[in-house]
């Protein structure tokens, strides 16, 4: 059986992006697959990582977050709804992503679960990232949704690349980075302002996605076969 858990970061509970959520739970349930939800605003998720995150410190004079990470997952003092979305992630086959576009970001919300629960020594560490990474073998796919039009996205377009560009830094720099395979991911335009019937075609695209998932072509990430043991580029 495949778990799949969906990492919701939307406030309103009446948006069309926790719909599209929403739709997921019921098109992976009907695949027969464990399903568990992490609605981040819903859970009142605290966002900011902090000395607090640490019920002991390795330094209590300075705090190196990500050697407290490490300290705290070999001691078991890590803050127990860091623990609990730690588990979700490593129980989970496949992590869904549902969010809308902030400022060519994730909201903050979603960054700083993933500050406080990407943990350096579990998630990554020194040499184990991308093909490397402890993430390996499960797969990462996103639901975005955004106001901007298709056509103001591209090479040439007004705001440039979404996914290469604009959104590099979670597709690469967090999901690929820790070893996820990132699918390409499902893109929703225009979503606040479009007519009924849009939302109702993308939405029918969305529960598409999901059953030909495992068709859905995957992201290329950095090959480290190409760069020496301190990664620089062999060519």
């Amino acid at each position: 059986m495949n778990n799949v858990l969906i990492v919701h970061a939307h406030p309103e509970p009446k948006s069309f992006c926790t719909a599209l959520a929403h739709a997921a739970i019921e098109e992976f349930e009907g695949r027969s697959c464990s399903v568990t939800l992490s609605d981040l605003y819903a859970q009142r998720f605290n966002p900011v990582a902090s000395a607090n995150d640490f019920e002991s410190r390795s330094d209590p004079d300075y705090l190196v977050y990500s050697l407290e990470q490490r300290h705290g997952l070999k001691q078991g003092t890590l803050n127990a709804d860091i623990v609990r979305e730690v588990d979700r992630v490593l129980a989970a086959d496949t992590v869904v992503f549902v969010f809308p576009v902030y400022w060519f970001s994730t909201p903050a919300i979603l960054k700083g679960w993933i500050d406080r629960v990407f943990l350096s020594g579990a998630f990554y560490g020194g040499k184990r990232i991308y093909e490397r990474g402890s993430m390996v073998g499960k797969r990462a796919v996103t639901a975005i949704t955004l106001g901007g039009r298709d056509h103001m996205f591209g090479p040439r377009a007004l705001h440039g690349e979404l996914v290469r560009g604009m959104m590099r830094h979670f597709f690469q720099g967090t999901l690929g980075y820790v070893g996820f395979d990132v699918v390409e991911p499902f893109v929703g335009y225009h979503v606040p302002y479009c007519p009924d019937a849009e939302r109702d075609r993308i939405m029918s695209d969305w529960r598409a996605y999901i059953a030909t998932l495992d068709q859905q072509p995957l992201m290329k990430m950095p090959d480290l076969s190409k760069f020496d043991d301190v990664f620089r580029p062999l060519e």
